[in-house]
């Protein structure tokens, strides 16, 4: 039913959707799931060893023959700031002593970009596909990945980026719009562009060869229908796949979802020192005055560590990030092999349902 397979072809599919690697709320069972239903799941592995990344992907590997991905960030070390570091630790001490977590521990690095370490262990878990957020890391890895056949995906949040990222050999084109939930993966400028899906996605498929993939607010098949309109030739799904069985998030954040209407999603650099997109919730109310006097990522997220963890387990979601998407009104629980059925259905019938080719 997939008029335009270059996707499909590309990462080994039946069909163009990629579950977003959402790092510390996807799973291998979700990756694993999801390409069992035939599309591509995905374990982000921002937060995990070397030695976890072969873990996890060897754990989904053993639960399916289809295409995973295996996603990392790329951002840029951070600098130490011992003013905005202090002015962290106080603004936070208050909620530290609220769940008895004690002192506010040092801001110090503990999410690396990637290096040598992390390559060594991708290049051993072969994985079908290889994806990075925040840019793309050294050429040299970008060459060896895809000398040894491992297929490369990157997040463009403009078409500037999307050039930069074709021009240094990627082979499909995430475009993420502002609707995304989680953190944007912007690179090129200090800041995001804030560009919506439907604006985006076009102007990428016009400056670019490679396959766009339109991510950000699509969550059901009409919203496909509409990114394969725009030029996309197949689309990430991250917020629509946090309510299904397989996912990993606390169950607080899972009751934000259901709960939501997309209308109380916000930007925040509150949890990790980056935009990011979430419900909002206590934490980032209290934040937001001060968002601009915060450490930079991911040192942010290092010292929010103990209070997401805490407020997860006390069922509570005042301190967790409950990062969505705009288009969280359309959440559902359910498998992942249902979603997947259901978003295919959904398609098929808001295209008027094209035969196969």
């Amino acid at each position: 039913m997939w008029p335009d397979r270059r996707l499909c072809d590309l990462l080994g599919t039946e069909h163009p959707i990629i579950q977003a690697p959402m790092a510390g709320s996807d799973t291998p069972a979700l990756a694993a799931a999801v390409a069992n239903a035939g599309g591509m799941g995905s374990i982000g592995c921002a937060m995990m060893t070397p030695e976890r990344v072969g873990e996890v992907h060897a754990e989904a590997r053993g639960a399916t023959n289809g295409a995973l991905n295996l996603n990392f960030f790329c951002h840029a070390a951070p600098g130490f700031d011992e003013q905005k570091a202090a002015r962290a630790r106080a603004l936070l001490s208050p909620f530290f002593m609220e769940l008895d977590l004690g002192e506010v521990p040092d801001l110090t690095e503990t999410n690396f970009p990637f290096g040598e370490a992390v390559f060594e262990a991708l290049m051993a878990a072969r994985p079908r596909v290889a994806s990075f957020h925040f840019g793309l890391p050294e050429q040299r890895f970008v060459d060896a990945l895809k000398a040894a056949g491992t297929v490369v995906l990157c997040s463009a949040t403009t078409p500037a980026e999307a050039r930069d990222l074709e021009a240094r050999g990627v082979d499909a084109i995430i475009a993420q719009g502002w609707e995304a939930g989680g953190h944007q993966g912007f690179y090129l400028e200090a800041r995001p562009a804030q560009i919506g899906t439907m604006a985006l996605v076009p102007q990428v498929a016009d400056v670019v060869r490679v396959p766009v993939i339109a991510a950000g607010g699509i969550a059901d098949g009409r919203g496909i229908a509409a990114a394969l309109a725009l030029g996309a030739a197949g689309v990430q799904i991250g917020t629509a796949f946090l309510t299904c069985a397989e996912s990993g998030v606390p169950a607080p954040h899972r009751a934000a979802l259901l709960a939501s209407d997309g209308s109380a999603t916000r930007m925040t650099r509150a949890f990790s020192g980056r935009p990011a997109r979430g419900v909002v919730n206590r934490f980032m109310e209290t934040m937001e005055p001060h968002e601009a006097e915060l450490p930079d990522f991911p040192l942010m997220n290092t010292v929010t560590g103990p209070l997401r963890k805490a407020s997860a387990a006390a069922g509570s979601p005042d301190f967790i990030a409950l990062w969505s998407g705009q288009a969280v009104g359309l959440n559902r629980e359910s498998t992942a092999a249902e979603l997947m059925e259901r978003l295919v259905a959904e398609t098929k019938a808001a295209t008027g349902g094209p035969g196969d080719r």
